[in-house]
């Protein structure tokens, strides 16, 4: 278990990587991976990039630790991720053997690590993973709604546009 402010720290490094995703219009979710202190994997949301739907940030993080440690097992590692994982990730999690998730916004349409259920501590796998909320939550979840709401005034804009023309 790292400390408040090692939390903090790791939290706002998948910021860094929320803010990539939001910067090419993707939604902006990122995440981190660390083993010992040390950020061993980086993502964030590529799905519209991509036009792959597995391309959340977990997933990405989780692809690019594995070849770092050059193993499918990573249960050494803690993930800090901006928003609740969905069920494809929190899967991705117990199947990689991850050690611990942190995550900051909870996610009321789709979060996997206890707000619609959760599957992480779910006894009934074959593994479970400890689960941390609400860490820099108010400026992840700030993220997301600003990115909501500039991409409808975008749309907006250009449906007055085409009404225009």
């Amino acid at each position: 278990m790292y400390t408040h402010v090692e939390k903090e720290y790791f939290m706002q490094e998948a910021i860094l990587e929320a803010k990539k995703a939001g910067d090419k219009l993707e939604v902006p979710i990122g995440a981190v991976i660390v083993i010992d202190g040390k950020i061993i994997a980086r993502g964030h949301n590529m799905r519209e990039e991509t036009n792959d739907a597995t391309t959340h940030a977990e997933m990405i993080a989780i692809r690019e630790a594995n070849q770092f440690m050059e193993s499918w097992r990573l249960e050494d590692a803690s993930l800090f991720v901006t928003l609740e994982p969905c069920p494809m990730c929190s899967g991705a999690m117990i199947m990689s053997r991850m050690k611990e998730v942190y995550y900051g916004a909870s996610d009321p349409k789709g979060g996997t690590a206890g707000t619609l259920l959760n599957l992480l501590t779910d006894t009934r796998f074959n593994h479970q993973v400890i689960v941390e909320k609400g860490i820099l939550e108010e400026e992840c979840g700030k993220l997301l709604s600003d990115f909501f709401r500039e991409l409808r005034l975008r749309k907006k804009a250009e449906k007055l546009k085409q009404k225009n023309d």
